[in-house]
């Protein structure tokens, strides 16, 4: 009976550590910009707010025009990290767009998806 008090209370306290990602922003609008400089770039902020290392496994986007590039060291808690976003609209249609970036961790929640729009007017000739 004492082995399996203690056996519960271990798994009890492992699983109450836990890291936790909050994102001061999921959605940034680029507005609208030319043709002429299609490449837009964008930071994400996050932080840890739990009370273990937070891991990104992945941070893939829905078009191959848009690019995340991440933090990929484990974020001890409370500390902050980013993901940078590109978007490159050359040889796109010119319009309006809104694209997603699906973020996987190892904290809660474990899913986050960041959304990155504009408006890309043709270039003046």
């Amino acid at each position: 009976m004492a082995f399996m008090l203690v056996a519960c209370i271990s798994f009890a306290s492992a699983q109450a550590k836990q890291a936790q990602i909050r994102f001061d922003k999921v959605s940034h609008n680029f507005g609208t910009f030319s043709e002429s400089t299609p490449v837009q770039e964008c930071t994400f902020t996050f932080k840890n707010a739990g009370d273990a290392p937070l891991v990104i496994n992945q941070a893939v986007a829905s078009c191959g025009c848009t690019v995340p590039a991440y933090t990929k060291e484990p974020i001890a808690p409370g500390k902050s990290g980013e993901i940078k976003v590109t978007y490159n609209g050359k040889g796109k249609f010119p319009g309006h767009f809104k694209k997603s970036i699906t973020v996987r961790t190892n904290g809660q929640p474990e899913m986050t998806r960041l959304y990155i729009e504009g408006t890309m007017e043709e270039a003046k000739q």
